[in-house]
């Protein structure tokens, strides 16, 4: 009974992980619409020459110089003109340098079109711990021109993958460096053709260059920065996209991995450097900026929490930021969408170009000048702390207050310009709200007067406003300490406070179409909202809002629809709470949360489980707007008709999610809209309030609704298995570094050993040993992060997704050791079968040649030589597998090694299956005799251990029965290797890909640390290969146990789960490679004592089993 119940345990572990599986890879497969436009461009692509000793070294890559027009030029004389801002772009994993046409030709746009005109709505500026306060930016503002152009080059890198290999990333950051030195030498080179010729030289020659990176192009360039031949201040400005910092997205090579490390290390000295005494060899960064831009949570190959700078780059020196925060972009978009996506490119163009120097025409050399610039380009003004209705803004200090006092004076708020000031004979007459809720329908030329003690009494002290009037040219609004006695009063009172410009843009649908002139049309979508805390209206008494009587931008037409709503409410009132179990329930039944009229505009709704881990659908359906019907027979209307006469009053709402990691997320016109965010919840580095997400509607509250949430699972599946795909790599690895370890205890305890999914199921046993061996990592990586002073992640949510995670590294485990088994079962079975008719077969005359063929080979395998290969295969094994891991590449070091497994588990599963046969068929079949010693030519490539015990077992049929079991553990064990191993190896097949891509340019060396690491696998593999083998792990007694293999495998399947947690899974090389190196020593020393003539006095007893 408990043997079914473990079957079963395991099998519904199987059904979930191909659940997830199918969920998930339906959800990844499905098409995405981000909403981009594509962006067009005449391209030419100039070949810049090598130069110098450097030449025969960057021989199979490229350097390229971009040109944007129809027309042909001519190169050299192109060339000779260069005089811009050099900027290099460097492609990603596979990447083409013609990537580079789209950012390349919207720069050309951008600097022939000049800045974009200004819209008065509320900058973002560096926050305070950015060094918003520093010197430099007192009374700095944005170019009003471009000065000069930028010249935008890209090296050509053969689109090898860089993603898969530390050393091809390693190759180069080499050539990348070169392509820096060479670009600068080329400027000056082409200054001084100029003026040999007499032409007018430009006033100063570029001393660096600008390096835009896309994928893993943006971590070569920030490797180039810590390379020792770089020169001084050759780079002080890199712009990443879609770059992973953190960790690489496939973290399996060893080396790779290592190779980050070893970057981000370097990284943090440098930053050292400015305020300690470092060593000269350091890199000086303290005049480097980055700035990290992620695609957001439609980029499946670079999630965004490897995108972020946090402990790499200080927020002085850089910042990280989303495309769906990003100032008129506000979209999520595909790895390689983001190089070709005009909204984004458009504004990246218009960044990079105000990053220049008006006077002198090369980027700013003041790190904060360059920083501010970022910063108001890309960030949007909506506060990145998004408690808006819950509690005061208790980081506006981060992102630019609006205002505030100091010692009773009032600081000013950046009024209108001067061509836009209203004059008060404009406004036609004053309007006196005595309700909550103010509504603009169109631009009617008149001022509303809010009285705040009288409207925002009884606990509505918060207003928002919400409108898509253009800031100063539609709507103004000012804080008034009293009413003005007549509308002569001029709002340019120094006791008025103009608070225009700390309306916020938001991103806005598509207006509605006006089918003719005169028609009345849905509402527009918002495009800017105001948000006044109790704290921002102190002092004052009156709120007033003024529309233009018509737009003051002469040659624009009035909008279609005119729309702005402001209210008064009480920020508790605006709370909804949606707990984890109402969450997860939503994914059978949705769940309803009804609206009613006169509702708070602003709805912050938290959920207790983050939105990147359980993505949410979200419905608004309008119930009712206080409009009548429109007197149509009731079967005529319908809620089709009401919802359209909603949509006349009411504008539509706005979703806004706000995420620790990825920042904002905005979703207009979100009628239905599934809510997700590209968060990291629940891991290792997660912090401590990742476990939830905060979304803010903004919704009309002259109607009504019928809010509607329902988990998705489809994408909650597809999430989990972008997120913790390096977790459940890890953790398959403890799953088969538990099960040998419960083989190799069955193996000292003189017990038969189980097979692979055996020791499986044995250890799914609830409570024991599931929960110490499910728990026991997880609370070791708390201790560590305890000790280390980290920060701890969301507990609940941390412990349920990495116990989902070893879970389903079971299920992966169980799947593949049922394919592998029925493929050896299949050959072995054949195998047999064939074996067994060539016997009846082989006394037939037409089979003559073919024995005399095999007689003729059997000389051949009696040579001296061969007899030696044939007693030690272990040792032509080894031999082979570390000599293509170390000189060719790792992974055919392991393929030799799974060879050899594979053969093993052949001959001893045959070996099993012939005795079974003989025991079933003895009466059957007189004319073959199982019971004798075999043959040699029927034990070719089956191992010597195998052999020897077979020809000493007794012509019994209970020794004959013994033998088959024995044969059968074998199996077992080498199984359970040939899977782990194989996992090994398969962790070295993206790094194998790219070596075969690149095997023709010549070959190199596999790094050092690869090559090691396949040598202690090897070593792992085949010494370990024989049970009796853990006779030699014994170590003296350490507290209560006795320190052997089956201990040893222990440790090492917690380290693999704990490398997992980390999201490294490539560490899990480290146990295996030094269980290895281990075993080997105790070899070595086995084999001494052997040869001075003492023999090892093992403490336990012979295995019982007869062979």
């Amino acid at each position: 009974m408990q043997g079914l119940r473990a079957k079963f345990r395991l099998a519904a572990v199987v059904a979930l992980t191909l659940w997830i599986a199918l969920l998930g890879l339906y959800s990844l497969l499905k098409p995405i619409s981000n909403g981009c436009v594509m962006t067009y461009m005449y391209p030419t692509y100039i070949p810049i020459s090598a130069a110098g000793d450097a030449a025969a070294a960057s021989g199979k890559y490229g350097l390229y110089l971009y040109h944007e027009g129809w027309k042909k030029i001519d190169f050299d004389e192109h060339l000779k003109q260069l005089s811009g801002v050099p900027v290099l772009f460097i492609p990603g994993n596979g990447g083409s340098f013609k990537q580079v046409r789209s950012v390349a030709a919207e720069s050309d746009r951008a600097y022939q079109g000049g800045p974009p005109e200004s819209t008065f709505h509320h900058e973002a500026g560096l926050t305070s711990e950015e060094g918003r306060a520093d010197t430099h930016l007192a009374g700095f503002e944005l170019p009003t021109q471009y000065k000069n152009r930028l010249d935008w080059f890209a090296v050509d890198l053969e689109g090898e993958h860089s993603a898969m290999d530390g050393q091809i990333l390693e190759e180069h950051t080499e050539y990348v460096v070169y392509a820096i030195h060479r670009i600068l030498d080329q400027y000056k080179h082409s200054h001084d053709v100029r003026e040999k010729e007499g032409a007018a030289a430009s006033s100063s020659l570029p001393k660096s260059v600008i390096l835009v990176g896309h994928s893993m192009g943006g971590f070569v360039a920030r490797a180039a920065m810590i390379h020792p031949r770089l020169r001084k201040a050759a780079v002080e400005t890199i712009l990443t996209l879609s770059t992973p910092h953190q960790s690489p997205p496939v973290a399996l090579q060893p080396s790779l991995g290592h190779y980050f490390e070893h970057v981000n290390r370097e990284w943090r000295k440098g930053y050292e450097v400015q305020s300690t005494h470092a060593a000269s060899y350091v890199t000086d960064l303290s005049n480097v900026i980055v700035v990290s831009i992620s695609g957001g949570y439609n980029d499946y190959q670079v999630r965004t929490k490897l995108e972020t700078l946090d402990g790499i780059v200080p927020p002085t020196h850089g910042f990280f930021i989303s495309s769906t925060s990003m100032r008129n972009v506000w979209l999520s978009m595909e790895h390689q969408a983001i190089l070709w996506c005009n909204q984004l490119v458009v504004q990246v163009s218009q960044t990079l170009l105000n990053l220049v120097d008006t006077k002198t025409g090369v980027p700013f050399p003041e790190r904060q000048k360059r920083l501010s610039v970022f910063a108001r380009m890309l960030r949007s003004g909506i506060p990145d702390a998004f408690q808006w209705t819950s509690q005061p803004d208790s980081n506006a200090s981060q992102v630019g207050a609006f205002f505030f006092c100091l010692g009773g004076q009032v600081a000013r708020l950046p009024g209108c310009p001067n061509n836009l000031i209203w004059k008060d004979d404009g406004l036609e007459r004053d309007l006196y709200i005595e309700t909550i809720t103010v509504t603009v329908l169109a631009m009617d030329g008149r001022r509303r007067w809010l009285d705040i003690h009288k409207l925002g009494s009884n606990g509505k002290s918060h207003f928002v406003f919400v409108t898509n009037l253009a800031p100063c040219s539609g709507a103004r609004l000012h804080l008034w300490p009293e009413k003005g006695k007549s509308n002569s009063d001029s709002p340019s009172d120094k006791r008025v406070i103009e608070i225009t410009s700390k309306l916020v843009q938001i991103p806005s649908g598509p207006a509605p179409v006006q089918m003719e002139p005169g028609s009345q049309t849905e509402q527009a979508p918002p495009s800017s909202v105001l948000r006044l805390t109790p704290e921002d209206m102190q002092g004052f008494r009156f709120l007033t809002i003024s529309i233009a009587p018509r737009p003051i931008v002469s040659g624009r037409p009035p909008p279609g629809a005119s729309m702005a709503v402001g209210q008064f409410f009480d920020a508790k009132d605006g709370e909804r709470v949606l707990s984890a179990p109402a969450l997860l329930l939503s994914a059978y039944s949705s769940k309803d949360v009804l609206l009613e009229e006169d509702h708070p505009i602003a709805l912050n709704l938290s959920f207790d489980i983050n939105l990147g881990l359980l993505p949410t659908s979200l419905s608004l359906k309008a119930t009712g707007c206080g409009i009548q019907r429109s007197g149509l027979p009731d079967e005529e209307v319908g809620d089709m008709d009401n919802s359209k006469l909603c949509k006349l009053r009411c504008f539509p709402p706005v979703a806004l999610a706000w995420d620790s990691t990825s920042g904002l997320h905005v979703f207009p016109n979100a009628y239905s809209e599934t809510v997700t965010v590209d968060s990291s919840p629940a891991l290792l580095s997660s912090s401590p309030g990742s476990g939830k997400t905060s979304v803010l509607l903004l919704v009309d509250p002259h109607c009504s609704y019928e809010l509607t949430f329902a988990a998705s699972l489809t994408a909650a599946a597809g999430k989990f298995l972008l997120l913790y795909s390096s977790q459940i790599v890890g953790s398959f690895f403890a799953v088969i570094f538990f099960a040998l370890m419960q083989q190799v205890r069955a193996w000292d305890l003189d017990l038969p050993i189980p097979s692979v999914l055996t020791a499986m199921e044995s250890n799914l046993k609830m409570p024991l040993p599931f929960a110490p061996l499910g728990f026991s990592p997880l609370l070791l990586s708390l201790f560590v992060c305890v000790l280390n002073s980290q920060p701890l992640p969301p507990l609940v949510s941390f412990i349920a997704v990495s116990i989902i995670c070893y879970v389903l590294a079971n299920g992966v485990g169980a799947i593949l050791v049922w394919v592998s088994q029925f493929l050896f079962y299949a050959a072995a079975l054949t195998h047999v079968f064939i074996k067994s008719r060539w016997q009846q077969w082989e006394t037939k005359f037409c089979f003559a040649y073919l024995r005399w063929f095999i007689t003729l080979s059997s000389g051949f395998f009696s040579l001296k030589a061969m007899r030696v290969i044939r007693a030690s295969p272990s040792v032509l094994t080894a031999l082979m597998a570390v000599t293509f891991g170390s000189f060719i590449h790792p992974a055919l070091g392991l393929l030799t090694l799974l060879l050899a497994h594979a053969i093993c588990c052949h001959n001893a599963l045959c070996s099993h299956t012939r005795k079974k046969e003989f025991l079933g068929h003895e009466d059957k079949d007189k004319e073959i005799s199982w019971q004798q010693p075999l043959s040699k030519r029927e034990v070719v490539g089956v191992n010597q251990s195998v052999l020897l015990e077979e020809n000493s077992s007794s012509d019994s049929p209970n020794s004959s029965k013994s033998f088959s079991d024995t044969q059968l553990e074998i199996f077992h064990h080498r199984h359970g290797l040939l899977i782990l191993h194989l996992m090994a190896a398969l962790m070295f097949a993206p790094s194998f890909v790219a070596w075969l891509q690149r095997i023709s340019m010549g070959h190199s060396f596999p790094w050092f640390l690869d090559s090691t690491l396949c040598i202690g696998v090897i070593l792992h593999g085949v010494l370990c290969s024989n049970p009796d083998f853990s006779s030699l792990f014994s170590f003296p007694r350490m507290i209560w146990k006795e320190l052997r293999l089956d201990f040893v495998y222990l440790l090492a399947g917690i380290y693999s789960y704990m490398a997992g947690l980390g999201s490294a899974p490539y560490k899990v090389f480290y146990p295996i490679a030094s269980i290895g190196f281990l075993a080997f020593a105790l070899k070595m020393s086995q084999l001494r004592n052997k040869n001075n003539g003492e023999s090892r006095l093992g403490r336990r007893k012979k295995h019982s089993h007869r062979h």
